[in-house]
């Protein structure tokens, strides 16, 4: 008896140390747990020649890690929101090329499939909107965009990664997406939908024009659409401002505080009142002649002719030699963050990197010697057919596509003026009125927004995985996700959009004030009357 006792306290032990082994603990959770679950997937059996990387539970509240983050992607780490499996794989796309890829299952899944966008010409995954997004009950997915890192060097000689950054990488990362959550859920992804800001807006846009089956909801933020041009007026700028040790060179100080504080002077009352946002600056005429020095000679609360010259270029469309338009001027507004930016004095290291990289093939190209035949070179070559500026969605929207677009009025990256001329372009392509465009497309302007997020204005809109996005609540008013998700399945599209400033954008300090702003063509515009221009209320869309 004694003998039986003995081998079954054994056996027991036996077992018990093969479970902590595999970091089980029976009395903690039953064989069928979430947790065992992850563990027991394999998703590379699932897609051709793909190579696991990763396969882990990760608990809500965890640091997680990121050791194999490229350094230049500044992710180090990210905290993770929900339980969930976290899946990465490596995924080939053609002999010499493939894509990093992540999937993130949470436990509490709502059906849904998200894909998140990259940003420049980086291959960095954004963690902190799969943190975010699976937050929320998505499956998320994300990639490298075909290479690791931000300077796009891996382009140089492959145009399979250019192939990948251009389009490939996201389409390839949905439908593995699909197929993935699927199998480890047992049912098929119920809506698929895509986030993304800068780059980003431009691949869900390509998203919607070359694959429209890929997406049902589209969040596209300031659209870098087309693509070549946008980086050509991007190099542009050094050749106006000239370098650092140029006689005329305006120091970013100047810009911040003497040529910002002139734009508002002119411009920011023409909304009807001074708070440091100008709401709509196509209406802002600036004339920096109002800063030249008079015969008294400089100070440094003004500007030489020379100078006034490089202001006039800076907010002027950068044109070709015909004098067509090549791409709008800078919006009026975007000092404070483009004089330590564009205007540096330094070549833009993402133009650089595209030209060098992916348009010449040549890493000794000089970008201060940068021409309108370089953009010229750069737009016929369309590079991985990046461009992105397709004259109709009409196979998208005929699938029920839904494309909600936003741009900050104040980016200082991509000219707020771009994305009305591309809503112009399509609906002109499509021969649609705004009212048949809202069928499918609504555009968004947001004052005070600066590139993407941030800035003097009631930016948040839940639009990433950005802490001040935390303090909205997930709902088709306070949330560009929420709001797509609303559209695509219960027909209610959004007329507005509320913003939320918070008190120094810091979500604990609570809510400065909100305004809720108004889809293109509509003007937002203050009622007057001395009502409080904190109040949503005091403002109505018009136009």
């Amino acid at each position: 008896m004694a003998f039986v006792v003995a081998m079954a306290l054994a056996v027991a032990l036996a077992l018990a140390l093969v479970q902590l082994t595999e970091g089980v603990f029976p009395w903690q959770e039953p064989p069928t747990s979430f947790r065992n679950k992850c563990l027991a997937y394999r998703p590379e059996n699932s897609i051709d020649e793909a190579t696991r990387t990763e396969l882990a539970f990760i608990p809500a509240g965890t640091n997680l890690t990121l050791v194999d983050n490229d350094a230049s992607c500044n992710r180090p780490n990210q905290v993770v929101g929900t339980d969930l499996c976290r899946v990465s794989l490596h995924i080939p796309t053609s002999t010499r090329s493939g894509i990093v890829y992540e999937l993130w299952l949470p436990e509490t899944w709502n059906g849904r499939l998200v894909t998140t966008g990259n940003g420049g010409i980086d291959g960095c995954i954004k963690y902190e909107d799969l943190a975010y997004t699976s937050a929320n009950g998505f499956a998320a997915v994300g990639t490298n965009n075909g290479h690791n890192g931000t300077s796009g060097i891996q382009f140089l000689n492959n145009e399979d990664v250019v192939v990948d950054f251009a389009w490939r990488a996201l389409h390839t990362g949905v439908e593995a997406g699909k197929t993935l959550a699927k199998l480890f859920y047992g049912s098929t992804v119920s809506k698929s939908y895509y986030i993304g800001c800068s780059l980003g807006g431009r691949q869900g846009i390509k998203g919607a024009e070359k694959f429209p089956g890929d997406f049902d909801g589209i969040v596209a933020g300031a659209p870098a659409v087309d693509f070549n041009n946008l980086y050509s007026w991007r190099a542009s700028f050094f050749v106006i401002t000239g370098p650092e040790s140029s006689p005329g060179f305006i120091e970013p100080d100047v810009w911040k505080m003497v040529i910002h504080d002139e734009v508002l002077r002119q411009c920011d009352l023409i909304d009807g009142v001074a708070d440091g946002i100008i709401e709509d600056p196509s209406l802002c005429e600036f004339d920096p002649e109002a800063l030249q020095c008079d015969s008294t000679g400089k100070t440094d609360e003004c500007l030489t002719p020379a100078q006034v010259d490089i202001v006039r270029k800076v907010f002027s469309p950068l044109r070709w030699s015909e004098g067509t338009l090549l791409f709008p001027g800078m919006n009026p507004g975007s000092e404070m963050k483009t004089a330590d930016g564009l205007y540096d004095g330094q070549p833009w290291p993402m133009s650089e990197g595209w030209f060098r990289y992916a348009v010449y093939n040549d890493p000794d190209w000089n970008p201060t010697n940068f021409t309108v035949k370089d953009a010229a070179i750069a737009d016929i070559k369309d590079p991985g057919g990046i461009r992105t500026w397709p004259s109709s969605l009409a196979r998208f929207q005929d699938r029920g596509g839904k494309l909600l677009v936003f741009h900050g009025q104040q980016d200082n990256q991509i000219t707020s003026f771009n994305t009305p001329r591309f809503y112009d372009h399509l609906s002109q392509g499509m021969g649609y009125s705004p009212a048949q465009m809202d069928d499918f497309f609504r555009f968004f302007r947001v004052s005070g927004m600066f590139h993407c997020n941030s800035g003097p204005g009631a930016w948040v809109l839940g639009q990433g995985g950005n802490a001040a996005a935390e303090g909205v609540p997930f709902d088709a008013d306070h949330n560009v996700l929420a709001a797509v998700v609303d559209w695509v399945e219960k027909g209610v599209a959004p007329d507005t959009m509320t913003g939320t400033k918070f008190v120094n954008d810091t979500v604990s300090l609570g809510v400065d004030f909100k305004r809720r702003h108004c889809k293109w063509p509509s003007r937002n515009t203050y009622l007057g009357d001395g009502r409080n221009p904190k109040n949503p209320d005091s403002w109505d869309c018009k136009g």
